[in-house]
């Protein structure tokens, strides 16, 4: 696999070709290194967001007696929250530590620190989207309505979070490993991200003075639009606005992109 890091530059190809490979290598390491070093790798892929749901049907059931959301089911609405929200934090929890972990591959030319980064993030999607249709899948098995009402604004809904997560991951790729207190911060975050943006709980009900500084959360805005993709009788969140959520993606993008360029040789050097 490496064997394309080592080969001559005087081979004709173009930037675009050793680029390409070297992310083809890299993803095929991170996809072997991703699935099949840990035995328990798929499980727990499955059985987090399974055993959150349980949890939360459990919990609802007994505080409320009931477990509807208006204009959609309540465990169908859960599991979209949560797999969008897993999206974007393992999007954000991969790029934290792809730099370092990478580190012995800089010795070769052809690798720059952005592209395990950009690998894992692809890969992370890939997984999450496949784990995603199985949740689909056996929840029609069950007699749970999660076929999406608009299949188009669902997929858009869930490509807007996974290039949250890639923008999110980019930036912490390189601040987290140039200052190791913030990658300590952001893994501190999950939590309290995981209850303010809405996954577990609708939002809607709240009062305006909060719902108006929640709403400075992008999270929430592609979450509310991959539930109103599924459910187009499901009464969104004031104020959502896919526009938003996509401002605040290209300013992630930018800034990562920039700080590896920026940090490029600082972060080959550590």
């Amino acid at each position: 696999m490496l064997s394309i890091f080592t080969r001559g530059p005087n081979e004709g190809r173009s930037p675009w070709n050793v680029t390409r490979s070297v992310w083809y290598a890299m993803f095929m390491r991170e996809a072997i290194s991703r699935t099949m070093a840990d035995r328990l790798g798929w499980f727990w892929m499955i059985a987090e967001p399974a055993a959150m749901t349980l949890i939360m049907v459990a919990i609802r059931s007994q505080i409320k007696g009931g477990s509807l959301i208006p204009g959609a089911e309540f465990v169908p609405w859960l599991i979209t929250g949560l797999m969008g929200f897993y999206l974007v934090r393992e999007g954000l929890m991969r790029g934290l530590g792809a730099v370092d972990s990478n580190q012995a591959l800089f010795a070769y030319r052809q690798v720059q620190p952005v592209d395990p980064v950009l690998t894992r993030n692809f890969l992370e999607g890939m997984l999450r989207t496949f784990i995603f249709l199985l949740f689909i899948v056996g929840c029609l098995m069950l007699g749970l309505d999660m076929m999406p009402d608009d299949a188009l604004l669902a997929m858009f809904g869930w490509f807007s979070l996974w290039c949250l997560g890639l923008g999110a991951g980019l930036v912490v790729s390189v601040l987290g490993s140039l200052v190791e207190e913030i990658g300590k911060i952001v893994k501190m975050l999950s939590l309290p991200l995981l209850i303010l943006s809405g996954v577990i709980f609708p939002i809607n009900h709240l009062p305006h003075n909060i719902l108006k500084y929640l709403m400075y959360n992008p999270i929430i805005h592609g979450l509310e639009t991959l539930r109103y993709g599924f459910f187009n009788s499901y009464h969104v969140v004031h104020g959502t606005s896919i526009l938003y959520l996509w401002f605040f993606t290209f300013s992630l993008l930018a800034l990562g992109l920039l700080l590896h360029v920026a940090f490029k040789e600082k972060l080959k050097a550590k």
